[in-house]
């Protein structure tokens, strides 16, 4: 615990740094882009191809019933942009965490390293198809349980324990192997993972509380459609914050365990 609080404590200062703080201004222009076109191109065909399903299976009596059990009653009028909105959270996500991984997590090493480690040895043992890879295959594992347990999100108890869950997941398989990507070799990284498995789950469990919250902005464009851009844009942002902080948070709390591992080795039987 006291050494994820010290990761957590630098990856907070190292947050408000310039440097940092303007990780987030490609990532964040490259998913507008490409979210603006997005819903532009397909949104408005998803909400009528789940609006004539609904219409042709009595979708709307089901969901009346279900809401009325949990005393949603009210969300009947917006379920069908809703479940839009919710099935294109994941992708958004995937949109975050790729852009993240590719542009801001060596920025973040690099600037983690040069103040903190200078000496350890970058033995490169990732690489940015194997990022890539990672952030895919974690990604299809988590879609499918995202949808799996999607009406869950309907009972706010259960869904205050799985979203955070499941994003703690996500985010250990993605930001280890990027946080450890120079430094470590495979094979340092496959016993580092197993040795601090439950405090980077922890770690990452924590950031999907975090996550919670440009999530349910997101969702909130549901209410307003005119304002779905706008709600959409800071979503995106408020994602890449949380990535940017979570990535912070795994390059302290691995690259200390890495130093650490180090040492160890180094001293005599």
């Amino acid at each position: 615990m006291r050494d994820i609080m010290r990761a957590w404590g630098k990856a907070l200062a190292a947050q408000f740094h310039y440097k940092i703080f303007l990780l987030t201004a490609l990532p964040f222009i490259l998913s507008i882009v490409l979210w603006g076109v997005a819903m532009w191109w397909g949104l408005q065909y998803l909400v009528d191809t789940i609006q004539s399903y609904f219409v042709d299976h009595d979708g709307f009596q089901l969901a009346g019933r279900l809401l009325g059990m949990v005393g949603l009653i009210a969300l009947k009028t917006v379920i069908v942009p809703l479940i839009a909105m919710w099935l294109l959270l994941p992708l958004m996500i995937l949109t975050s965490l790729l852009c993240i991984g590719v542009f801001a997590m060596p920025a973040i090493n690099r600037y983690v390293s040069r103040r903190d480690y200078p000496e350890l040895e970058m033995r490169e043992g990732g690489s940015l198809l194997g990022s890539l890879w990672r952030a895919f295959s974690s990604f299809v594992i988590f879609a499918v349980l995202w949808l799996v347990t999607l009406p869950l999100a309907l009972i706010p108890v259960l869904s205050l324990v799985v979203q955070p869950l499941l994003w703690g997941w996500l985010t250990y398989r993605v930001m280890v192997y990027d946080a450890l990507a120079e430094h470590a070799d495979a094979e340092e990284r496959e016993l580092l993972t197993r040795q601090h498995r439950s405090a980077l789950l922890a770690i990452g469990t924590i950031a999907g509380i975090f996550g919670a919250a440009p999530s349910l902005l997101w969702l909130g464009g549901v209410l307003s459609v005119v304002f779905l851009p706008v709600f959409a844009g800071l979503s995106i942002w408020l994602y890449l914050l949380v990535f940017v902080f979570t990535g912070l948070w795994f390059q302290y709390y691995c690259m200390e365990a890495l130093r650490q591992l180090r040492g160890r080795k180094l001293e005599p039987a």
